[in-house]
């Protein structure tokens, strides 16, 4: 069995084979480059000189009991005390409530009750088609009454403009179906 070694894989085993002889050879060829060194017992060395550091004085006389015996502490920690009152809570100011002004005016007349549900056209004229809960549709054209208090002023596409017989409170009702 012969192993042929002219094609792309052969190229790619003489590469890999160069990069590890490479690897291994590096420490040798520069040893600077290769400054750490471990031990045994796991400490660390360098090549060259290890930095200053600067040692702090410790006063380990201060360390070293002077007196004989430690003075007696004065804290129980079995022994209970109540606790103490709780501070007084903050007084603080009311806040400023702002009212708006209340309109002087008379009332705003009530909602008109009638639901638009649909238009008719018929001869020419346009109906509008309103509900007031009943089972009974009620029809009207512009400017005629419905219900004997409620007067329509236009009748638009998706909605009615209605105000009451007296001309105020003049409201537009959007079309809602049944």
């Amino acid at each position: 069995m012969t192993l042929n070694m002219r094609g792309p894989v052969g190229y790619v085993a003489a590469a890999a084979v160069f990069v590890a002889l490479l690897v291994i050879a590096w420490p040798v060829l520069y040893p600077s480059a290769n400054p750490v060194q471990q031990s045994s017992n796991g400490a660390v060395a360098t090549n060259g000189p290890l930095p200053v550091v600067p040692v702090v004085d410790l006063n380990l006389d201060r360390l070293r009991n002077v007196g004989g015996e430690l003075p007696a502490s004065e804290r129980d920690p079995f022994r209970f005390r109540p606790k103490p009152p709780p501070p007084a809570p903050r007084v603080q100011a009311p806040p400023v409530v702002f009212t708006p002004p209340v309109p002087t005016g008379p009332p705003p007349p009530p909602p008109i009750p009638l639901k638009f549900i649909g238009t008719l056209e018929k001869g020419g004229k346009k109906w509008a088609i309103f509900s007031d809960g009943s089972n009974v549709p009620r029809y009207a054209t512009e400017g005629e009454l419905v219900l004997g208090q409620y007067k329509v002023v236009r009748i638009g596409v998706e909605s009615v403009v209605m105000e009451y017989a007296d001309g105020k409170g003049r409201q537009t009702i959007p079309m809602r179906g049944q």
